[in-house]
């Protein structure tokens, strides 16, 4: 860690700490939901899923590259932690995000990621 990324004394501002760890919730499924988006293959299933509202398993492994059997482990696993809820349709299933907060939530990160590319010159 640099210097430049440290205060150079320390000074603690006892009412301000004080008033945020009493507001302070306990985020332990929060940080569930950002490890399960941190995987790439994840983020692009619950992206697939902003663009089209439900995927059958099958077209989630076509778009992914990979087999329904890889699908389907990541699309359960979203499930699992509510970011995707499932239908069986005859002898397909069907997924699709959880509720509009996790729509909402994919399409900001990716809008953020794209707004810093563009601030440090990268392009998309």
């Amino acid at each position: 860690m640099q210097a430049k990324d440290m205060c150079e004394v320390t000074k603690i501002n006892e009412d301000v700490v004080l008033s945020v760890k009493k507001q302070l919730p306990e985020l332990a499924m929060a940080a569930q939901i950002f490890k399960a988006l941190a995987d790439e293959t994840r983020l692009k299933i619950a992206y697939a899923l902003t663009i089209e509202e439900e995927l059958c398993v099958c077209d989630v492994g076509e778009i992914i590259g990979s087999s329904t059997a890889t699908a389907s482990h990541h699309l359960r696993f979203l499930r699992d932690i509510s970011l995707a809820k499932s239908q069986r349709k005859g002898k397909q299933v069907y997924y699709s995000l959880a509720d509009h907060h996790v729509n909402a939530l994919v399409k900001l990160a990716y809008e953020h990621a794209i707004e810093e590319g563009e601030k440090n010159g990268e392009s998309s």
